[in-house]
């Protein structure tokens, strides 16, 4: 199985931390350079510090804010005039806050769409041409199990994520012949600060303990555990891989089988 990434190299978004930061590892591991976005400067300098480098790569970093419009655009553009090589792509950005969605502000709303989408077009719009160039292209988005089924209490959250897995799937038919795949991961419960905050905003309106809660969570799994960062993250590299060229289109869930659709 060819799961070889040396001479490729790897933008990942959302990289200090949590399935960012395992996926940006991963690709190291496997030879690729990596680019790491995000907003802390200094936690992705440490976080560039830690990359395998035993095979030569040269690994870098691009700040900037997703919150913030044209920032992201700004910043890669930038960086491409510089480095103008990204063979793979991997879009993941942090959700927003939950809460019943006929309670969210509209503004949540547009906030996350620029967040999600339209950064993940203004990207990949940037990269794409070099990838189509070479032939080989790997876009990844890093999603949620919510695409195939809403997940209550984050209302904004599922409608966005929805619409990132249609846009998506317009891009795997469209780029396809370039040698270009697009797929989605899905993460379910997965140990990150993400799951933390969810955890602790359901033990509020509960009134339950974190611990309780999160034993409640498990025992609705499958595997009854939640999933760690790096398997998630041992997902994605494998479609960045050349053994993953005629996956394409597809929206993976990794979440130890909870999701009931097929």
């Amino acid at each position: 199985m060819n799961l070889n990434l040396k001479e490729k190299t790897a933008l990942v978004c959302g990289s200090t931390q949590g399935i960012g930061r395992a996926t940006a590892m991963e690709l190291a591991q496997l030879g690729a350079n990596v680019t790491l976005m995000a907003r802390n400067e200094d936690a992705l300098r440490q976080c560039v510090e830690r990359l395998d480098d035993s095979q030569g790569q040269m690994h870098r970093y691009i700040v900037a804010d997703f919150s913030r419009k044209g920032e992201v655009k700004e910043a890669i553009e930038n960086y491409l005039r510089l480095c103008p090589e990204v063979h793979i792509l991997v879009n993941n950005t942090g959700g927003p806050s939950g809460g019943p969605i006929i309670e969210a502000d509209p503004d949540q709303f547009l906030l996350t769409f620029q967040m999600h989408l339209i950064n993940n077009q203004i990207l990949s719009q940037a990269v794409i041409p070099f990838m189509k160039s070479e032939g080989y292209g790997r876009i990844v988005n890093i999603i949620s199990t919510s695409v195939k089924q809403p997940i209550v209490g984050l209302g904004v959250s599922n409608t966005i994520r929805g619409a990132v897995a249609s846009w998506a799937k317009t891009m795997s038919l469209e780029l396809g012949p370039y040698g270009i795949t697009t797929n989605n991961v899905l993460p379910g419960y997965t140990k990150t600060a993400r799951l933390n905050a969810v955890l602790e905003m359901r033990s509020k309106d509960q009134g339950q303990t974190v611990d309780d809660l999160s034993t409640q969570m498990e025992q609705t799994i499958p595997i009854r555990r939640f999933t760690e960062p790096e398997e998630v993250a041992a997902a994605v590299a494998f479609l960045c891989s050349p053994a993953a060229g005629s996956i394409n289109g597809v929206n993976l869930p990794v979440d130890g089988g909870k999701t009931e659709s097929l």
